[in-house]
């Protein structure tokens, strides 16, 4: 593939962009060295994850958020929108189906919007371990809006939540009983929780049950209990909360019903984050959770150019036979690959 040139990304050339993101996703020493020249020019762009379990509509509720921010946002220039769909790989064939642009159908020629399937390769979380790259290509190409759909793997998707500004976990009417609805996890990383498919039985009951389970976590002063009666204000010696409360949104996504309260949502929360000083606390800990990647993945690299197969082989076959344990094991390893 050609050297790509970085200032054609910067200035957004759909061709040079391509060229980075495969560079970029297939850990080439090209896709390295582009990073390094469009890393200063990243930072800008606001990171939406969506993420929830298989059957919630992820893929058309990313469609239709993409579609409604280039045609109903007030605005001479409706902001690009970049969308990166993160596909399950099998652990079988290795293949991936990278199917969710099937659903994303209204985008289709719109140029304003980059839609960009990957596969996981195997990596857990909801995520691809490129994924960070790809949105770094995405944020220095100039795309205001960067919208991140995760794989949809379940409760312990929450990877997500260390590289988007605005997580979105959806739900949907008749996945499971009350009990679902407060599993930690998944549900406690969500800056704007969404019940999709709200047009189907039981929408009501799902959107009730999560909100009981908010408020919970959330008390609103008008419902503090003063002196065992139930007051409209909280007294003067408790503070009120402060800080983000995630909203309750219903939406239906074939339609487009809720979704311009779901943007006024994730402006809302966009605000919020620059004005109480969190967007800069977050960007932190993205860099700092991407650094930690970067350093675990190189370590592990040198440790297997340096480990000798046979001692790796021999190790493992002593783990087996219970002769040694696996913690054992790990020191051997380590020691004799002289790290």
């Amino acid at each position: 593939m050609p050297v790509t040139n970085p200032q054609a990304v910067i200035r957004g050339e759909r061709l040079a962009v391509t060229r980075a993101l495969t560079q970029v996703e297939n850990n080439s020493r090209e896709g390295y060295k582009l990073l390094e020249e469009l890393f200063p020019h990243t930072g800008r762009a606001h990171l939406i994850g969506v993420t929830g379990a298989p059957g919630t509509g992820k893929s058309t509720l990313v469609n239709q958020l993409a579609y409604a921010y280039r045609h109903s946002v007030e605005g001479n220039s409706p902001p690009r929108i970049a969308v990166v769909a993160v596909d399950p790989t099998s652990p079988f064939s290795g293949g991936a189906l990278l199917g969710d642009r099937v659903r994303m159908v209204d985008l289709a020629g719109d140029p304003g919007v980059f839609v960009r399937s990957m596969a996981s390769r195997g990596s857990l979380g909801g995520l691809a371990g490129t994924t960070a790259g790809l949105v770094q290509v995405f944020d220095a190409a100039g795309f205001e809006i960067i919208i991140i759909e995760t794989v949809g793997a379940g409760q312990a998707e929450v990877d997500i939540a260390s590289l988007a500004h605005t997580t979105i976990v959806v739900e949907a009417p008749g996945l499971g009983d009350d009990i679902q609805t407060i599993k930690a996890g998944i549900l406690e990383i969500a800056d704007i929780l969404v019940v999709n498919k709200s047009d189907k039985p039981g929408a009501d009951h799902t959107l009730r049950a999560l909100r009981n389970m908010l408020a919970l976590a959330h008390p609103l002063p008008e419902d503090v209990q003063h002196h065992g009666t139930l007051s409209t204000a909280a007294p003067a010696d408790i503070e009120p909360e402060t800080g983000w409360t995630p909203p309750v949104l219903a939406t239906t996504a074939t339609t487009g019903e809720g979704f311009q309260e779901l943007i006024a949502a994730i402006e809302e929360h966009r605000d919020y984050l620059k004005s109480a000083g969190e967007w800069q606390i977050r960007e932190e800990k993205r860099l700092k959770n991407e650094l930690e990647v970067l350093l675990r993945d190189a370590l592990r690299a040198h440790w297997e150019e340096k480990i000798a197969p046979e001692t790796y082989q021999e190790t493992l076959g002593k783990v087996i036979r219970r002769q040694i344990t696996p913690w054992r094991a790990v020191d051997i390893l380590l020691e004799g690959a002289r790290l």
